[in-house]
């Protein structure tokens, strides 16, 4: 028998879906096109906001044809625009239909130099926080009429994460892992802020945070658009580790621990990733907090630093 960690997909037993509605960012590409086909099959009814349209539609065609039953429809959002976000919101508002779960998946790793978004923000800031806070905080209303789980994706890189008070939207100097570390410990302190205010103002909205373990992702991959014509050293590492089920999981199994953080029944404020050596790959379940995790006046700070730079206040 082999001693090596069993990293091969362990799908979570989703509920029946069929009276829910989920809104999943980055559900196009990568192991969000793999989660997108469980809450399909699951009989959601899938909205995928993408910032492609041709990816979004090629995707919502797949699913179909896996699941000729399935309800899922395509919008635009690019979540490095402000503006878009809230068009994307609007027509969702203006749909009047309950969001039960928001799955904010979508994220940009590592621009090799420096990158703004539209309104000016660094680029992975605004794009993997910034810009799914703009969009939750939009959706407020439908979450609460749903009595909605929101599920914040972040990443193994956050565990040795800062938030850094006096830069943090890199004006003075760029680390692209440093900002992107920053970006996804964001995500995580807002999530578990988000449940902790829920709570205590009985929005009856809960949220929790997952994060999908090393797996052969696009993240690290060639992304022209974002200055990066090659593949990374290290995805080309993690793509060989993964074959072979040593350590990193795949990406249908980095899915999993966001799926289960969107449908655990069990409360809100929860972590959730792969439980194999190092959270690195293998079966999803829940997981202690990080230490930069556990910081509730980071986290209450982040709040109020976020809705001042995005411009939308939350009563």
């Amino acid at each position: 028998m082999s001693d090596r960690p069993d990293t091969r997909p362990s799908p979570v037993t989703l509920p029946d879906l069929s009276d829910r509605r989920v809104v999943l960012t980055g559900g196009s590409d990568g192991m969000g096109v793999h989660i997108a086909h469980l809450l399909a099959g699951a009989g959601a009814d899938l909205v995928l906001p993408v910032r492609n349209r041709g990816k979004g539609e090629t995707t919502a065609a797949a699913i179909r044809a896996a699941h000729p039953d399935a309800r899922v429809s395509v919008v635009d959002l690019d979540l490095s625009s402000l503006a878009s976000v809230r068009r994307c919101a609007d027509a969702l508002v203006s749909d009047g239909r309950a969001v039960h779960h928001l799955v904010n998946n979508a994220g940009v790793m590592t621009p090799p130099s420096q990158q703004r978004t539209a309104d000016g923000f660094e680029l992975q800031l605004g794009t993997n926080h910034l810009g799914h806070v703009a969009l939750t905080s939009h959706l407020l209303p439908l979450l609460r009429a749903g009595g909605g789980r929101v599920t914040w994706q972040t990443s193994i890189a956050a565990r040795r994460g800062r938030m850094p008070w006096d830069d943090v939207n890199s004006e003075r100097s760029y680390d692209a892992m440093a900002a992107y570390r920053a970006s996804k410990l964001a995500c995580a302190l807002y999530g578990f802020e988000l449940d902790r205010r829920s709570r205590a103002a009985g929005w009856g909205i809960t949220s929790n945070v997952s994060h999908p373990g090393v797996a052969p992702t696009s993240l690290l991959a060639a992304r022209p658009e974002l200055g990066r014509s090659n593949d990374t050293v290290g995805v080309r590492v993690i793509r060989w580790l993964s074959a072979r089920g040593i350590l990193a999981g795949t990406a249908e199994s980095a899915g999993q621990p966001a799926l289960l953080a969107a449908t655990d029944p069990d409360g809100g404020g929860r972590f959730y990733g792969p439980s194999g050596p190092g959270s690195l790959g293998g079966a999803p379940g829940r997981q202690r907090l990080w230490a930069p995790l556990r910081d509730e006046a980071a986290a209450a700070r982040l709040w109020d630093l976020s809705h001042e730079l995005i411009g939308v206040t939350v009563p």
